[in-house]
């Protein structure tokens, strides 16, 4: 990959690939962290470009605008607008179009955020309180659902033919999704199926959006779009993945609150893993749900889920779905656009949070 020179980038999302460059080259991955290096370096004034434009949004004096600007300005991975970023470079690059079009992406899964902390009660996001503890439960939905219309709007004027309807299937998607993971809370459902049938809708499906909105932006084959969406699919459910490794991994001092998605009463991979290979558990687990667990006892248990190997498990299946995303690129032509998302999906792998 050519490397651009020039100044330290300072984006979130650029923040983001320096520190997993710092942790690849902790655990030895060199290569690994040479390549992150040069993603910085290569997609830095796409993603400059990208934070300028997200601060466009208006800011009132209006609460709903508050809460959401609350939640955006505390800035996170912002891995979807790099989808979109890195997949409009097979074609003319980040326009104008396919800037809008990840801003757009970007707001939709904040607006997902908003409403998600008030489902789940949840106090803290992205290390700070929740919009919905400051602002309230109200604000916090009317902020997410301001932010979903300013994303339909940024679709409509990028005027690129099927992607509106395609968001809006994917909204659809997600919230069918959010209502089979609401309907199963507080019990233990140990069905892969489920799972991934959750996994797809809640977090992959705006992947596969992102994929499909650069993949336009850059004129590509049906055939190319086709395996950059499954791409998508296969980096989205990998990061989930990852995700619920790490809500064990907290135990080892990762600064993330521990077995947060058991206390909401949620079922993650690790979890089905221990109980199919280790059938005392389900009434362990059933006892902690939707009560204030004690630390003591949320050690136990998640003690209990690691001797199983379900960790292990979860690794692997991420690994797959990375190895399943990166066959789906072989299908794109060579150069600095594919190798960047193959980089991409391998640092899936090395987040720590």
């Amino acid at each position: 990959m050519n490397a651009l020179e020039g100044s330290v980038i300072t984006s979130s999302g650029a923040r983001v690939l320096d520190r997993l460059a710092t942790i690849s080259g902790t655990r030895g991955a060199v290569d690994l962290r040479q390549r992150l290096t040069n993603l910085g370096r290569w997609v830095r004034a796409d993603l400059a470009d990208f934070e300028a434009e997200l601060q466009v949004l208006p800011r009132g004096a209006r609460v709903v605008q508050a809460a959401a600007h609350h939640l955006l300005d505390l800035r996170g991975k912002h891995l979807r607008p790099l989808c979109v970023a890195l997949a409009s470079r097979f074609g003319d690059g980040f326009t104008a179009r396919a800037r809008g079009l990840a801003v757009a992406v970007e707001l939709v899964h904040t607006a997902t955020l908003l409403h998600d902390d008030v489902v789940d009660l949840a106090e803290r996001r992205r290390g700070q309180p929740a919009a919905a503890v400051v602002y309230g439960n109200a604000a916090s939905i009317f902020a997410g659902d301001w932010l979903l219309v300013a994303a339909l709007r940024r679709i409509g004027a990028a005027g690129i033919d099927g992607l509106l309807d395609r968001m809006l299937a994917v909204i659809d998607e997600m919230i069918l999704a959010e209502s089979l993971q609401l309907e199963r809370r507080g019990r233990i459902v140990g069905d892969r199926d489920e799972y991934f049938h959750i996994v797809e809708g809640k977090t992959a499906a705006l992947f596969r959006w992102a994929m499909l909105a650069g993949a336009r932006c850059a004129g590509l084959t049906h055939e190319q779009e086709q395996a950059l969406e499954r791409y998508g699919l296969h980096l989205g459910v990998a990061f989930q993945a990852v995700d619920d490794e790490l809500d064990f991994a907290s135990f080892d001092g990762t600064g993330k609150d521990p077995l947060v998605d058991l206390r909401e009463g949620k079922m993650t991979y690790p979890l089905i893993v221990a109980i199919e290979r280790e059938a005392s558990l389900r009434a362990r687990v059933e006892s902690l749900l939707g009560t204030e667990a004690s630390s003591v006892e949320l050690v136990a248990i998640g003690a209990a889920v690691r001797a199983t190997g379900a960790l292990e498990a979860t690794r692997t299946l991420a690994e797959h779905h990375v190895r399943l995303a990166l066959d789906a690129l072989a299908e794109l032509p060579a150069g600095p656009a594919r190798e960047a998302l193959e980089t991409v999906a391998l640092a899936s792998l090395e987040r720590t949070s």
